[in-house]
């Protein structure tokens, strides 16, 4: 078994054993679900739907289990959403959320997790992008059938929360220069094209769509995509093609 099937298997059981039949479903998105996972760099991203609100109580019981999960993950981690299936279908936007955990979190649970779960609520415009996947690319681990708990998300909401991803890409990309290179890839190829596609499908698709003289800078990020060889970028041209992306996707 590999990493992601013994991971995705341990999840779904402890989900069912801490949910019972609060439990609707759990969905596997992004990467891990279009083929592209690379288990040095990429987080699993999980989707964990419920009929009812979780209790505190609950909630600690469940970020525990991820915790140690996490542990185990090499990479990013695990990446998860708890929401309720009434926000799912009909699709309510911005998406509330029961319960969120990423790696970047992990060491506010620690320190503090009454408070993390006390805070750890609200809405959350990347769902939308989630949700969107799910519904087209994602695939059910347990429960209900996608198509039954998710609806096609509106264009509009949609691009909103990818848009939100890159919209500061001019002043950011060399914060995390793959990530954005190839995000901005993927946002243009739905504002074009109409295509959801993973980051790496995004880059491909960006060779054959975008300028030659960035064709470089792209490959260059597929490249560390897979490998997780950081390459000696070019500032400028990274600055530039930004610019230029965003200025096609405003468009």
């Amino acid at each position: 078994m590999g990493l992601l099937e013994s991971v995705t298997a341990t999840f779904v059981k402890q989900s069912r054993e801490i949910l019972g039949e609060n439990l609707v479903g759990v969905y596997l998105h992004g990467s891990a679900a279009m083929g592209c996972l690379n288990e040095k760099k990429s987080d699993i991203d999980l989707l964990t739907v419920v009929d009812m609100a979780l209790p505190d109580a609950i909630k600690r019981r469940y970020m525990d289990m991820v915790v140690g999960l996490n542990a185990d993950v090499p990479g990013k981690g695990v990446e998860l959403s708890v929401v309720r299936k009434n926000v799912c279908k009909p699709f309510l936007y911005p998406t509330p959320f029961e319960l969120h955990f990423s790696a970047a979190h992990l060491q506010w649970y620690k320190a503090n997790p009454s408070d993390y779960i006390d805070k750890m609520q609200g809405t959350d415009r990347d769902l939308a992008a989630h949700f969107m996947i799910t519904y087209h690319r994602g695939k059910r681990l347990c429960g209900k059938e996608i198509k039954d708990v998710f609806e096609q998300v509106d264009r509009e909401f949609y691009f909103d929360s990818i848009w939100n991803d890159i919209k500061d890409a001019e002043e950011e990309i060399m914060a995390d220069p793959t990530y954005m290179i190839l995000n901005l890839c993927r946002v243009l190829a739905y504002k074009k094209d109409g295509l959801i596609l993973s980051k790496q499908e995004g880059g491909n698709w960006g060779v054959g769509n975008v300028p030659g003289k960035y064709h470089g800078l792209i490959l260059q990020a597929l490249d560390e995509y897979v490998s997780g060889q950081a390459p000696a970028w070019n500032e400028g041209c990274a600055h530039d093609y930004a610019a230029y992306m965003i200025g096609r996707i405003r468009g």
